[in-house]
């Protein structure tokens, strides 16, 4: 299984942008595909957007649609959540996640996913 180390936190302001970046260590990352959670003090882990492997296709939470980009560099044995126009309630540990299941229906569920990173804090001020 691949094994996953996260990059890419850390503190801006409202508005403002970052990119996370997610390695794979083993070198094995061009059959699984990618996942990025999220959670928050005292709420439950929350699907951000996920990566099918086989296609590039990809799928959002509504609650970011728009505004973040989840993409990949298979040569790199990387995966990255590009996030713009940030705001205080995408304040959260964001995790990484690999699975090698393809459909939307279940990469949008934490329990799919078989590889996890260490998780990043981003912190959005108001």
């Amino acid at each position: 299984q691949v094994q996953l180390v996260e990059s890419g936190g850390g503190l801006v302001q409202a508005g403002g942008s970052l990119r996370l970046s997610c390695v794979d260590s083993t070198r094995t990352f061009r059959r699984y595909s990618p996942g990025w959670f999220r959670q928050a003090p005292g709420k439950e882990r929350e699907f951000v957007a996920a990566l099918a492997w086989n296609s590039d296709a990809t799928v959002y939470a509504d609650s970011v649609k728009g505004r973040f980009t989840i993409s990949r560099d298979i040569d790199k044995n990387t995966a990255y959540l590009q996030m713009n126009s940030l705001e205080p309630e995408d304040t959260a540990v964001y995790y990484c996640a690999a699975t090698n299941r393809l459909s939307f229906s279940v990469l949008q569920r934490s329990g799919t996913y078989t590889s996890w990173g260490q998780g990043t804090q981003v912190t959005v001020s108001s």
